[in-house]
């Protein structure tokens, strides 16, 4: 009797059970909708009409300073994670030390 009560499957029924009551009380609580068609589709532009103008936002900016990010945190977790003892691997780390800056050096180019 005691290992069936708590097995896992028994646990999974219960929490299901009590998570469908719970559903089921609070959406007899919950407010309904009301269905009003005066503008309550429209888009919301700050109290102002919104005449379809779409912003089309610039991201050459941002792909640029996201690369840079990347970039800088991939090559500070590469040199946080090379081993000091080893000098080949310390040697790698600065071949990929020099190779961000000179990917860096490119990005900042532009």
């Amino acid at each position: 009797m005691d290992g069936f009560f708590h097995s896992i499957p028994m646990a999974f029924l219960v929490i299901l059970a009590g998570c469908t009551l719970l559903l089921f009380l609070w959406s007899r609580c919950s407010s309904r909708v009301v269905r009003r068609d005066n503008g309550s589709r429209k888009a919301y532009a700050c109290g102002e009409e919104f005449e379809g103008h779409m912003i089309q936002p610039d991201y050459s900016q941002f792909f640029s300073f996201a690369l840079f990010f990347t970039i800088l945190h991939v090559v500070a977790l590469m040199i946080a994670t090379v081993p000091r003892e080893t000098p080949e691997i310390l040697s790698f780390a600065v071949l990929y030390l020099f190779g961000a800056v000179v990917g860096l050096l490119i990005l900042l180019r532009k």
